[in-house]
């Protein structure tokens, strides 16, 4: 078992090891190499925990790469890392499992007039493994003398205070070596407390620290943060089929199978299809957590997608090599946590950045370069102010409202609540004066679903225990079950007669059973992490608790 080794008291500490907590300890070691850094993760290995393929704007990670190594460009990490820069990038809009057009001249005409979703262009981006991206950051923050700490997950942050004045101290680890009932076996270990004087939440979306600091110190949203769910595979296609469809192209489809005009369905989402490794097409599905479908699983959707004829043909035959699912914050600039009393995104000497505050930027439907910018900027005020913990967060806070960041986000700030108000097809053309609209509080995802039907249902089952598979996914079958059920009568009375339980049907990995007629989370070692049911069940019946270190997926090349 993990096993801190004198790491109990430490000066700066990040909680995740993603783009945006490792870029914010590279910037700090980097600026001031004498600030104690250690970053830790609950996945087993750097990048374990990270999926993709995704494209990233390059701008952020040569600011990044240029601090912490200089001459990069021609080394043989880079070569594999970013070998691959979008040439060919097309938007399509499918009409049913055949039809298929092009977006681009009316997303060029945008760009032209410079409305919003004129952004929405990839050319000139890497496309990316964010696993390997990941684990090459991790790399780099060692060689500068941060440390890195795999396979320690934390439970909880410990607060001093309360109000204006809290301070957060530490972060509690999860306990390991407890028994499916709870009791100490005999290799257990007490969650060990990290000491920290200034701490940054760099966890991902939903991050369950993160949240308890949220609620801890009292920071409030202007707007329910909405998700999107994302089920990806990389295919090992035919020397062919990877020869016909480019090694640098990147295809985003909207349309079939999550909106049809008229008859629907009518979800906010879309296909992707990218390549990053020789011989392999990254394909997947992103689906707008709001939908209202109770028997919806965004696999199926997947699977749909793959047998469109544009799809299929490039990768029919092919074989599922990774696969995985995950979170995406899509509230956007009105959805980031803030103090209420002072608008800073953290409170005295805690900060949150990247997925974690939600800086995902919806018009350009990417969010890689905004975690690293954000992490970054996190990192200059930390090394600036470090003798001042109280003040981290309004020196964070002050330094992103002048970044691309918050230009950005703030440019968006409506664009999504516009099409969950109003749906895709009226969403979308309102969402060209989406800024000039009043402010829409949009409903949690959880409170979306109805009895209806999603029109594409398939017949056959989607092979949850081969994408489980997959994604490799492992954790110690001893350890308590890690997701909890508020109120089982919920489950076994009300759930069941009013949307047939789908969280059986939309957790991607089958974590979920139904048991003498009550949906329970079975198999918790089949999790991936993704904490889907957390915001989609629609009674808000579901918790999340992050399990032992070193648990989950192990994703590697995606």
């Amino acid at each position: 078992m993990a096993k801190l080794a004198g790491f109990n008291k430490v000066e700066v500490l990040v909680v995740g090891a993603g783009p945006a907590g490792l870029a914010a300890a590279i910037t700090i070691k980097k600026r001031q190499p004498e600030i104690g850094v250690c970053v830790i993760d609950k996945a087993e290995h750097a990048g374990n925990h990270n999926l993709s393929g995704a494209v990233i704007e390059p701008g952020p990670l040569h600011a990044l790469l240029d601090m912490a190594l200089g001459q990069w460009q021609e080394s043989e990490r880079a070569q594999d890392v970013l070998g691959h820069v979008v040439e060919k990038d097309k938007v399509l809009m499918f009409l049913g499992k055949k039809l298929a057009f092009s977006m681009m001249p009316s997303i060029q005409m945008a760009r032209l007039f410079r409305l919003g979703f004129g952004k929405m262009v990839h050319k000139g981006d890497y496309s990316v493994s964010i696993s390997k991206l990941t684990a090459w950051l991790s790399d780099i923050a060692k060689e500068v003398g941060v440390e890195v700490l795999h396979g320690f997950a934390a439970a909880d942050i410990i607060m001093n205070g309360d109000g204006s004045d809290a301070i957060a101290t530490g972060v509690k680890l999860v306990d390991q070596g407890r028994g499916h009932d709870g009791k100490a076996q005999a290799n257990f270990m007490e969650g060990e407390v990290i000491n920290a004087e200034v701490i940054i939440l760099a966890e991902g979306c939903d991050g369950l620290v993160t949240e308890r600091f949220v609620e801890e110190a009292k920071l409030t949203r202007e707007t329910a943060q909405l998700y999107s769910v994302g089920v990806k595979e990389m295919i090992a296609v035919s020397d062919e089929q990877y020869e016909k469809f480019g090694s640098n192209r990147c295809v985003h489809a909207m349309g079939y199978p999550l909106w049809t005009p008229l008859r629907g369905p009518g979800m906010f989402g879309g296909g992707i299809m990218y390549t990053h490794k020789k011989n392999h097409i990254t394909v997947g599905m992103i689906v707008g957590a709001d939908w209202k479908y109770h028997d919806f699983n965004p696999q199926d959707a997947l699977a749909r997608f793959k047998e469109h004829s544009y799809v299929k043909r490039y990768i029919e035959g092919g074989e599922v090599v990774e696969a995985g699912a995950k979170m995406i914050p899509e509230g956007g600039y009105r959805a980031v946590p803030r103090d209420p009393a002072t608008n800073y995104i953290g409170k005295n000497n805690v900060i949150i950045v990247g997925d974690a505050a939600g800086f995902v930027d919806m018009l350009r439907i990417k969010g890689l370069h905004n975690a690293i910018s954000s992490g970054m900027t996190a990192g200059m005020a930390v090394a600036a102010h470090f003798s001042f913990p109280e003040e981290i967060a309004m020196r964070y806070t002050r330094m992103l409202e002048e970044s691309r960041v918050h230009r950005d986000m703030r440019a968006a700030r409506n664009f999504r609540q516009t099409v969950a108000k109003f749906g895709n097809s009226l969403g979308f053309p309102l969402s060209v004066a989406a800024n000039w609209l009043p402010k829409f509080n949009i409903e949690p995802d959880y409170e979306t679903m109805t009895k209806a039907s999603y029109r594409f249902k398939r017949e056959k089952a989607f092979d949850k225990d081969a994408f489980t598979a997959a994604a490799r996914v492992e954790h110690r079958e001893e350890q308590p079950g890690h997701i909890k059920i508020i109120d089982p009568e919920i489950c076994y009375n009300i759930c069941p007669d009013n949307y047939d339980c789908p969280c059986i049907v939309f957790c991607p990995a089958g974590v979920y059973e139904r048991i003498h007629d009550e949906a329970r989370p079975a198999n918790p070692s089949n999790c991936l992490h993704c904490k889907t049911c957390q915001n989609k069940c629609p009674y808000d019946n579901i918790r999340w608790g992050v399990p032992e270190g070193g648990g989950g997926p192990r994703y590697k090349d995606m």
